[in-house]
């Protein structure tokens, strides 16, 4: 027997046709490359995106065709996510941080037809004009005033497109499980594999965030999305801030920039933030040397990377600031767990409490969870045993785009492989220890190269760390601690080890310090730690 309820979809149209009805006065303001801070509103913003999808009709284009976007965090930016995904096309944000060859092999490998692009890519895209071969035109976003002087034939202007189209349409209903959005992994090793979002598990992916125990997002939140448009959708935040009504505070190219970020957070008073550890360091360092405090924001939401203890104390001391930490990845949309204080745990001493800030957190519902050995056994949850860590839930990804299973990364029984070693605890908070291709595995048992990571960077002369595991002729792998100095420091070696007894187990102590200028990132700022490996490929310890 099936129930007798309505089998309305879930779609991103449906999303743009409540936040117009029901808070469409609410602001979002927009820092932009070429004026003054924009304010507008999620009406107009919709009213914008019906115009997006017109235009986009005149130009030829048809329901499943793929559009790309290389652009910051703006309302123009925003306009055309629902532009596209809300008339059925499929929203492809590219990170403009890939090197050059990514960059063509993604185009070309999503069948972009056309590219709308932020007026300082202009150059990159003059570059690469003649390898894009299936782009038809490209939309420059910004007005005829700030048209940018370019060799590309057929550039159009963002808002003379508008301007020329239509503001009528009604968000067409289709198939929940039609294509909405595309995102490719930073592609680290080989190439870059592209993640197909449905309007299904993009709605749903948004249920989940706004949840309290969650991301907690209401109406009257005011919330400034660090993270990139073009990174995984920007957490979700365009979907569930619109659901739920909140003002979006967007911050252009300044997305790096701490005095910026720290002018945004005080004047439009937001109350959560989001974005990765290396945007928070800026910003953190930024209010210590101009005596700055972020009186309003309530709660920051840290992902992308482990964060470190010491983060999380300076927000909670010198801000009074929540961290919520999350976890999560391209294929899963990408949030799988978030760290929330769970019922029973209030009695906690503050220091333990820090402690447990620093874990992952607890799988949303939707997200199921398991740690299993190298035979596909799973694990306990006790918070000791180590195990790959596998995933599955409506928002997670059954396959890569066009690759049709090849990749192998998913089980026989359908759970997904996320390539991250964790615990999970009684309470069920996952602890990430380490990427299955890291962790440093010394006299038979492993060493977590991430906690080893955040331990290094609690020292007041460390600025960036990274851990990788070098060959040992007793042990196999021992630990080799790679430090950029803080500004101003000249570590000593000795005093950095000593930095870790009675915080690790003694053993896990690295065996060396290597100090450099820099550490090489991804595209999205995690540390390439294949890199170092081919960097310290000939380094040995100390004679013992």
């Amino acid at each position: 027997m099936r129930g007798l309820m309505m089998d309305t979809p879930l779609t991103i149209g449906s999303i743009a046709r409540h936040v117009e009805l029901y808070h469409g006065e609410r602001e979002i303001v927009s820092v932009t490359a070429d004026a003054p801070p924009v304010r507008t509103c999620w009406r107009d913003c919709m009213r914008r995106a019906r115009r997006v999808a017109n235009a986009m009709q005149t130009l030829g284009a048809k329901p499943g065709d793929t559009v790309a976007t290389l652009a910051w965090n703006d309302h123009r930016h925003l306009e055309i996510y629902y532009g596209l995904s809300g008339a059925g096309y499929v929203c492809h944000t590219i990170n403009p941080r890939l090197f050059a060859e990514q960059i063509v092999f993604i185009v070309n490998h999503a069948a972009d037809r056309w590219i709308f692009i932020d007026s300082m890519f202009v150059p990159l895209i003059e570059k690469l004009k003649g390898q894009l071969d299936g782009v038809e035109g490209f939309i420059v976003m910004t007005d005829e005033a700030h048209m940018p002087d370019s060799s590309l034939d057929g550039l159009l202007c963002y808002e003379t497109l508008l301007a020329d189209a239509s503001a009528e349409l009604d968000w067409p209903e289709f198939d929940e499980n039609t294509a909405a959005a595309l995102c490719y992994t930073s592609g680290t090793t080989g190439d870059p594999k592209g993640v197909l979002y449905s309007h299904r598990s993009t709605v749903l992916h948004a249920y989940a965030s706004v949840a309290p125990d969650a991301l907690d997002l209401r109406s009257r939140d005011n919330v400034l999305p660090v993270v990139p448009l073009f990174h995984v959708n920007a957490w979700g935040i365009p979907y569930s801030a619109a659901m739920v009504g909140a003002k979006l505070v967007l911050p252009g190219p300044k997305m790096g920039d701490g005095k910026t970020l720290c002018h945004l957070i005080r004047s439009e008073e937001v109350s959560i933030a989001l974005g990765v550890p290396t945007v928070w360091s800026a910003l953190l360092q930024y209010c210590d040397d101009a005596a700055q405090t972020l009186d309003r924001l309530e709660r920051t939401v840290i992902g992308g990377a482990a964060v470190p203890r010491s983060m999380v104390q300076a927000f909670r001391d010198r801000h009074d600031v929540v961290v919520i930490q999350g976890w999560g990845m391209t294929e899963m949309s990408p949030l799988g767990t978030v760290n929330t204080l769970k019922a029973g745990l209030e009695g906690l001493s503050p220091d333990d409490k820090l402690d447990l800030a620093t874990k992952a957190g607890r799988a949303m519902f939707g997200c199921e969870l398991r740690i299993v050995d190298d035979e596909g056994r799973e694990l306990p949850r006790d918070g000791v045993a180590f195990g790959a860590l596998q995933v599955r839930g409506p928002w997670v990804c059954n396959d890569y785009y066009k690759l049709e299973g090849s990749a192998g990364t998913h089980t026989h029984d359908g759970w997904f492989e996320t390539g991250d070693v964790a615990t999970i605890d009684p309470e069920g908070y996952v602890a990430i220890t380490d990427r299955t291709k890291d962790v440093i595995k010394s006299g038979g048992e492993w060493i977590s190269s991430i906690e080893l990571e955040n331990t290094a960077v609690g020292h007041e002369s460390v600025a960036e760390a990274a851990v990788i595991g070098v060959p040992h002729p007793k042990w196999s792998e021992r630990p080799l601690l790679i430090v950029v100095p803080a500004p101003g420091a000249e570590p000593d070696k000795s005093e950095l080890l000593a930095w870790f007894d009675g915080k690790v187990a003694s053993w896990w102590i690295p065996n060396d310090v290597a100090f450099v200028d820099e550490l090489p990132h991804t595209a999205t700022g995690k540390i390439k730690k294949i890199e170092l490996r081919r960097q310290f490929a000939d380094y040995a310890f100390p004679h013992e």
